[in-house]
């Protein structure tokens, strides 16, 4: 099969290696370029956990005065592999999910052992610390990042794009979905992915791919990749 990956080479060169192992065709279409936003000097040692829903939100961090035995809650295992890489000892992590990442907190963290904080990108499809907060917890958000859509691609690549249509196409995140809605309409290519099927992190981000017409849409949690690929 050939398929379209679109999240930044960092994040998915492993999939790119995994998938054409299994003879697939691999083409890669970064949507989103992501540029670090500075914050206010932080007293790690106020909070007793962190919570991170991208991998993004971990790189962009100054962890050098953090105590790497302070609990992090992560949304997936890219964020605890990422996590886990810059020495954090006290990694639990959900199934790419937000909504488990908050069950997860709920279980493993009394609100009277102290303050959490969330590090997050600009925008986020969730708001897990408003969430948190209903449910009693302090807890404080900080921004380190902000996601930008790719506008220009390359003209070669686009051509033999169209020649070759994808069967399957990644998009990890509304706003992703928001970039690949542009890329559409710019380059006119809105009749051509009849025959492919868009698998969707969330209902949220497919809705905004609904106006194109494609084969079938799948909804899935990072990891499930590969074994979306037997369902087609």
């Amino acid at each position: 099969m050939h398929i379209l990956l679109t999240r930044s080479l960092e994040d998915c060169s492993e999939m790119i290696i995994r998938f054409k192992s299994l003879g697939h065709q691999v083409s890669h279409l970064p949507l989103l370029s992501i540029d670090k936003i500075n914050y206010g000097e932080i007293n790690f040692s106020e909070y007793k956990g962190i919570i991170f829903t991208s991998t993004n939100a971990v790189k962009f961090l100054n962890v050098k005065s953090i105590d790497k035995n302070l609990l992090c809650f992560c949304v997936g295992s890219a964020t605890e592999k990422k996590t886990r890489s810059l020495g954090f000892q006290n990694v639990i992590s959900a199934e790419g999910n937000v909504s488990n990442l908050k069950e997860l907190i709920l279980q493993n963290f009394d609100q009277k052992n102290g303050k959490l904080i969330y590090v997050s990108g600009e925008l986020i499809s969730s708001d897990l610390d408003q969430q948190l907060i209903k449910e009693g917890y302090r807890i404080n958000r900080i921004i380190n990042y902000r996601a930008n859509h790719n506008k220009k691609f390359d003209e070669i690549f686009l051509k033999d794009l169209k020649k070759n249509m994808p069967d399957i196409v990644y998009i990890y995140s509304q706003n992703s979905a928001l970039s690949f809605l542009n890329f559409v309409k710019i380059y006119k290519s809105e009749k051509l992915w009849m025959n492919t099927n868009l698998m969707c992190i969330s209902e949220k981000t497919s809705s905004i791919l609904n106006e194109i017409k494609w084969k079938k849409i799948f909804l899935f949690n990072p990891g499930e990749e590969e074994f979306l690929l037997y369902k087609i």
